[in-house]
Formats: C-alpha cells, structure tokens, sequence
C-alpha cells in the first residue's frame, strides 16, 4: 500500500479528467489505474468520484481530499526541495508548449543555452500557436504571448514584444507611403495572420482612434510565411516585432505609421497550472528565461530604424 502514490494518482484523473487519459498520461494501464482508485475508495471508506460512461465528477469528499493530496504533494516537494543540494543537476524530462515562430526564432537559442548547463535535462517542446489544455494533455508549463484569459494559470513574465505596421520600400514606391492613416484608403492592401481582427487602429494627433480596413490580399496562420510575403512587395504586414525585426534592420521592411501606429505592448509569460506544484527544474527554466530576456531584446524595433 502506498497511500503517497495513491494521493498522485488520484489528483492525475482528476486533473485529467477521465481515467482513461490519467492513464495515458501515467503510461499504465486504464484497468489498473481505475483498480487503484477502487481500491484507494473502498480504504478510505468513501466515493472519491462520480462516475459515469462519459463523465466523472468529484463529490464533496472527493473535493476535499483532492484538496488536501495538492497541498501535502506540495508540502512533500516543497520539503526534499529544500534539502537538495543546489549544486545537484537537474534532470528528467520538462515538457512545454510555445507559440510556432517564437518558440523557433528566439525560444529556441534560450533552450540550447540552458540545455548545456543542464545536460541531462530531456525537452518534450510543441511548437503550436494553438492554446492547449495543460492539465489534460500533461504539459509543465507554455508560454502565451497577450491577454491571459485562463484564471487558472499561474503566469510569470518574462519578456514583451509590440505590433509594428511594415512594408517592402519596391511595394511604398508603388502605392506610395501613407503619411496619416486615411491615406491606407488609397489602394493598399494588407497581409493577414488568421484569427486577428481585420481592423488597423490608429491614434490621432488629438488621442482620437480611427479604425481603418482594406483589402486583404492574402491569409496565412504563420507569421513567418506572412513577413516573407511582405519582403516580396505582397502587402502591408501588422506584425509583432519578433518576427519582422531582422528584416527591418537590414532595410527589406519599413515600419510606417510609426507615429499613429502604437498598438499596447503584449507581455510573453510563462504560465502553469495553479493546481500543479512547479518542479524545481521547470522553476529554474522560467528563472533562466526571466534572465536570458531581461535585456532589451534582439527584436526590440525602434521607430526610425
């Protein structure tokens, strides 16, 4: 009998969801994990769990004990982290999910970095602009550029980046550049990341916003793809800085607008489930990253430039 094991098993179905995917999770057997359960229930004297062939719910005994597993899981990790020796290497696997042209343009650098410090630690990295279940589908942590919509998530700042407006100087020669934002109206078209607003908000002299749309000339879901298009005179490009800002140094893009142009700047954090207590190796990665970007970035775009 190991009620310690027991207690970590309980909360991974119920963070999962299903004991089917806290078994998948686990890389055990559905039978096993829900004979475990059985038998942590018929111990304790009580129903952890409602269940049925397509949900399950906690009880009321099943909230409380679920809320007392996280804290003594807590307390247990908190206690051998605090007699480990700092000097002992991190190791195991830190499984993360970024955003596609952060993650490989500059995450990537950072994860090497930190990966020759901490030889023995094994990334398990998705590379997906989609925000994914964390809990569910078993990951440590992610990094979220924006709004964090998600209460549930711890979130730790490490950078930020801002959104520029860019065109190639062959396409400005041809449809002339834009001096105040109406000017957008005169036969531009635009290049759009998909599932943004179509809208371009720009500030007035007066601190007034007008809106502005023209025509889209093309649609992608990669950043990337979009700035390469923008480089072969296809569009305009609203862009964060990240992606574009080699390009602008070299003088393939222009920003423009620059003073009408002032989208708020986004935060990039790195978030984690507050339920879940962060590994210590997971904590020194989200250390490394507030340290490895505490500088202004690579990709910090001054108007002007």
């Amino acid at each position: 009998m190991n009620e310690f094991k027991d207690m970590k098993s309980f909360i991974r179905i119920v963070e999962a969801g299903s004991i089917t995917k806290a078994a998948s999770q686990l890389n055990i057997a559905k039978s096993a994990l829900s004979k475990r359960l059985s038998i942590l229930e018929q111990r304790l004297g009580i129903n952890l769990l409602n269940r049925t062939t397509r949900s399950q719910a906690l009880t009321d005994s099943g909230k409380l004990y679920y809320q007392q597993c996280l804290r003594i899981i807590e307390d247990v990790s908190v206690m051998e982290s605090s007699l480990q020796n700092k000097l002992c290497a991190l190791s195991g696997p830190i499984k993360i999910t970024v955003p596609l042209s952060f993650g490989l343009s500059h995450l990537s650098p950072a994860l090497l970095k930190f990966n020759k410090t901490h030889p023995q630690i094994q990334f398990d990295i998705d590379f997906n602009d989609k925000k994914v279940d964390l809990i569910n589908e078993g990951y440590d942590m992610a990094l979220r550029i924006g709004k964090l919509e998600d209460s549930s998530l711890i979130a730790k700042k490490i950078t930020s980046a801002k959104l520029i407006l860019v065109a190639s100087e062959s396409y400005l020669k041809k449809h002339g550049t834009p001096q105040v934002p109406t000017d957008l109206l005169q036969g531009h078209v635009r290049l759009h990341y998909r599932n943004t607003t179509e809208t371009l908000t720009f500030k007035n002299n007066d601190n007034t916003l007008v809106s502005i749309n023209i025509p889209t000339t093309m649609i992608s879901n990669s950043g990337d793809y979009l700035c390469q298009a923008a480089v072969h005179d296809m569009g305009l490009l609203s862009t964060p800085d990240f992606i574009c800002h080699k390009y602008v140094k070299t003088g393939q893009l222009r920003p423009i607008l620059t003073d009408y142009y002032q989208p708020a700047v986004r935060g990039i954090y790195a978030v984690y489930p507050q339920t879940r207590h962060l590994s210590r190796k997971a904590r020194e990665l989200i250390d490394f990253f507030v340290k490895y970007f505490a500088k202004m970035p690579d990709w910090g775009v001054r108007p002007g430039i």
